[in-house]
């Protein structure tokens, strides 16, 4: 009998050892979690718990010392002509535009190594640049843009490279209070239209309940998850609805479940 292709990802008892001569440090141990189709999914943790390491896990960046992580069946892909839509794309606390490459460039790169035409990936790009505000700067350099309006640009092309998952590792942390409240509307705006398969981590607890629909909460290292927290909030979400009650007393049940860990990383009494 042929076993049936997941439609989840499902992260199954990762575990990860970085050796060197010194000594080993075990990062993450026995990490087990399901992430639903178009769910969004935030993992928040206190620092060196091994969130971002989990996170190019999943991303392929490097490889588990255990454990194994199994793919949903990718979606068949729309044009005869293209390569398969990638597993995932990730989008770093630094934007990660290539500097050379005007932001047009940029957006359409994802799209230009599946094989899609220059016309088509254009049209596309324009439309999205559109969506975030910054198309009128489709043919400037990284460089000659804000820092805000470059981290829209990486989204933008994560969006468009069209993974199956996309992978967000502490996107707004470089911006001001202002710019990330800003892009945190726009995330939420643009997930709605194309609903997809989102992991996000984040130090904010807040932002973590105000964006997804469920959050895993992270030990200290050596990383597994400690508890998982559903997020009882209608869709579509409106920021404003961190002081709400439900919003505040979920806040504080995720703060209550880490504090121990984040005073014992700065080496504070508990």
């Amino acid at each position: 009998m042929t076993e049936t292709a997941p439609r989840e990802l499902v992260c199954d008892r990762i575990g990860k050892t970085f050796r060197s001569q010194k000594r080993d440090i075990l990062a993450l141990e026995d990490v087990s979690f399901r992430v639903r189709p178009s769910e969004f999914l935030a993992i928040v943790g206190p620092s060196g718990c091994g969130k971002s390491t989990l996170l190019k896990i999943i991303a392929g960046l490097i490889a588990p010392s255990s454990g194994k992580l199994i793919f949903p069946e990718p979606e068949t892909t729309r044009r005869e002509d293209a390569r398969p839509a990638p597993r995932s794309a990730m989008v770093f606390q630094e934007h990660g535009l290539f500097p050379w490459m005007t932001v047009l460039d940029n957006v359409t790169f994802g799209m230009e190594m599946r094989g899609i035409g220059k016309p088509e990936r254009e049209e596309r790009a324009h439309a999205f640049l559109g969506q975030f505000g910054i198309d009128a700067f489709a043919h400037n350099f990284p460089h000659e843009l804000s820092v805000g309006m470059r981290q829209r640009c990486a989204l933008a092309r994560a969006f468009l490279t069209d993974p199956q998952i996309l992978l967000m590792d502490e996107p707004f942390s470089a911006l001001d209070a202002q710019s990330k409240l800003v892009l945190q509307v726009e995330l939420l705006r643009i997930w709605k239209d194309h609903r997809k398969t989102v992991i996000y981590i984040t130090h904010d607890i807040d932002e973590a309940v105000l964006l997804a629909d469920r959050v895993l909460v992270m030990s200290g290292r050596p990383g597994h998850i400690r508890q998982e927290i559903s997020v009882p909030l209608d869709r579509p979400r409106d920021l404003r609805d961190r002081e709400q009650p439900r919003v505040r007393e979920i806040t504080w049940h995720i703060w209550q479940a880490i504090e121990s860990d984040v005073r014992k990383s700065l080496q504070l009494p508990a």
